[in-house]
């Protein structure tokens, strides 16, 4: 694994937050650009076509308009026990940090924790995971659990079936001489106590529904903020539509960017396209780094039924890494689910090693146009890259046969 000291990102510190702040002055220009009146201001319904808004000074305005979209977005949640929010982060933090975080405990299985369990562990920092119950939930358990054994195999520590009760701080930091926080947890019935420098938390985000006084207009919201909408992103208040991390599906920046140009090219455009919230490519980027498409396999049994899924599947080394010894357990893993009633059509599309975001995107298309396992089978594969393996996929999970493949 390529290490980097971490000092050497707290230097570029500056740079990357100067980057996040060019990129949010360029969306400001964009509107601008494109005649769109924008108020940095906090918004509230007093009616469903009336908003009050508020600036940081404190004056007010009155905005109303036929149609509402909400897309308010969500921030991460702390966990209900003494001392997380005073001595706790979330994700939001992690780059902003003006010291080394020492000694790191990442709480949460989600793909923000296991990212950042990643890259810290990659900058050389001693990183320990605590995980509730399974990894990536709502993933492909299968490679969700190859990234957890190849995440332990680089050296990130995991503390399974474990929940945090109590965080305090038992030594404030002094110069170089970082504070040590001391984690209470319990794991199997039994307690248990840890020293951590840093905690770390990625256990979920809350939508900011309720922040914009939904019940004047008798939005349905529930508990976590979600709100519920149809396939068109329509609420129960027939003006008021609600996309993006506050609604129930996946929270991905690039599925609400899409979400929201369909939306406005049906209420403005005589479109009648949704969107689809099955076939949506993402990566994962852990380590060994996850891309998919479509559903995972249990998802897919639960859909279809066991006997109508065939499983391709097959793990191999990558090209890149059989030069060196430590790289020849970087094996890649790639995966098709296929609905056979269907002539085969590819329903889940799984793929785990180098440049996943690269390979997701371009087979996704087919997944999206309703490919089939003949139409992978006659497309020619680009050789030696990693893709090519899913060209030639023979071997079914339900055969029991070895799935590896030797490189040539």
């Amino acid at each position: 694994t390529l290490q980097i000291h971490y000092h050497s990102m707290l230097h570029n510190t500056p740079s990357l937050q100067g980057h996040i702040k060019s990129q949010n002055w360029k969306i400001r220009v964009d509107l601008r650009d494109k005649e769109v009146t924008y108020y940095n201001e906090y918004a509230s319904f007093v009616d469903n076509h009336t908003l009050m808004s508020k600036n940081k000074r404190g004056a007010e305005r009155t905005v109303t308009a036929n149609k509402i979209v909400l897309a308010m977005g969500g921030r991460p949640n702390y966990p209900d026990i003494p001392g997380a929010t005073e001595f706790g982060i979330t994700s939001d933090d992690i780059f902003s940090l003006k010291s080394h975080p020492g000694k790191t405990l990442c709480v949460g299985a989600s793909y923000i924790s296991l990212e950042c369990a990643g890259f810290l562990n990659g900058l050389g920092v001693d990183t320990t995971v605590m995980v509730r119950s399974i990894l990536l939930r709502g993933f492909d358990k299968t490679c969700a659990d190859r990234i957890g054994t190849y995440m332990e195999n680089s050296g990130v520590k995991f503390v399974k079936k474990a929940v945090p009760t109590k965080i305090e701080r038992v030594k404030e930091a002094d110069g170089d001489s970082p504070q040590e926080l001391l984690v209470t947890y319990t794991q199997d019935g039994q307690e248990y106590t840890a020293t951590y420098n840093t905690v770390l938390f990625a256990i979920g985000r809350t939508a900011l529904t309720s922040k914009v006084n939904p019940d004047a207009i008798g939005l349905k919201y529930e508990p976590n903020g979600k709100v519920p909408v149809t396939e068109a992103e329509q609420t129960n208040v027939e003006n008021v539509y609600a996309l993006g991390d506050i609604i129930q599906a996946p929270e991905l920046t690039p599925l609400a960017i899409q979400s929201g140009r369909l939306l406005a090219k049906r209420l403005f455009g005589g479109s009648s396209l949704l969107t689809d919230y099955v076939n949506v490519p993402t990566t994962v980027f852990t380590p060994l780094e996850y891309g998919s498409c479509g559903l995972s396999e249990e998802a897919a049994i639960a859909k279809y039924g066991e006997e109508n899924i065939e499983v391709y599947h097959a793990q191999h080394v990558p090209t890149e890494h059989t030069v060196w010894e430590d790289g020849k357990d970087a094996q890649n893993y790639a995966k098709i689910i296929c609905v056979i009633p269907e002539n085969e059509k590819v329903v889940g599309f799984h793929y785990l090693g180098p440049n996943a975001g690269e390979v997701t995107g371009g087979f996704s298309l087919g997944v999206i146009m309703g490919a089939t396992k003949a139409d992978f089978d006659r497309l020619v594969g680009i050789h030696p890259t990693s893709s090519e393996v899913f060209t030639t996929l023979k071997i079914t999970k339900r055969s029991g046969q070895s799935i590896d493949i030797e490189d040539c």
